[in-house]
């Protein structure tokens, strides 16, 4: 991880379940350097800058928002205005020259085929059996995804349910530019491979940069 590696890390999450997680792993790990002076706070991405503008200082050389986290956060108002906003706290966070690092699940093919592929970049899919999935639509468009996840291993099975809103990939692309403007340099990958490389990848992730002026 990147604290590991010897990063200034600032970790914020508005989940206490995981906020605990991180605290937890803090303190068992105190006595390194790297591990004592992590920063972990409790934010919400609509008012992420405010929540933590003391460790800001002069913006951070990167956000980091990935595994899909952030299509958790849902359209409220049916116009995406939510999703602007938090993107505009990233970018006001970010230092000119900074990157955001951000990705989203493959919604165009999910959205286009009614499935989700069981194989994933970011977790162990030898135990995922299955990930039913359906798709809510609101005055003819597409506004929310839910996966019935089944996961089977050491004779003990689990299922859970997590809902997301489908970014598709041209218009997170067109938010992304009207928030970082289109001076902004914007790289594609698939899988974290060159979109050359990848046929229809299950994750988008998308790399921008903070124009310097």
């Amino acid at each position: 991880m990147l604290v590991e590696e010897g990063f200034e890390v600032v970790s914020v999450d508005a989940s206490d379940k995981m906020l605990k997680y991180a605290l937890k792993e803090r303190w068992n790990r105190r006595k390194e350097a790297a591990f004592e002076n992590w920063v972990i706070e409790e934010a919400n991405w609509l008012t992420l800058y405010d929540d933590i503008k003391e460790h800001i200082k002069d913006g951070f050389d990167a956000v980091i928002c990935l595994g899909n986290s952030f299509a958790h956060l849902m359209d409220g108002f049916g116009d995406q205005r939510e999703h602007k906003q938090a993107i505009g706290n990233f970018e006001k966070c970010l230092k000119p020259g900074g990157v955001l690092l951000i990705d989203h699940r493959n919604y165009d093919n999910i959205l286009e085929t009614g499935s989700t592929p069981a194989k994933s970049i970011y977790y162990n899919t030898s135990h995922t059996a299955d990930i039913k999935t359906s798709v809510l639509f609101y005055c003819g468009k597409p506004s929310l995804v839910s996966m019935d996840y089944l996961i089977a291993g050491n004779k003990l099975t689990s299922e859970f349910r997590l809902s997301y809103y489908p970014h598709e990939l041209k218009r997170f692309q067109e938010i992304l530019s009207e928030i970082f403007t289109a001076k902004a340099k914007h790289q594609l990958y698939g899988d974290f491979k060159e979109m050359s490389q990848v046929k229809n990848p299950a994750f988008y992730i998308h790399l921008i940069e903070k124009p310097k002026a």
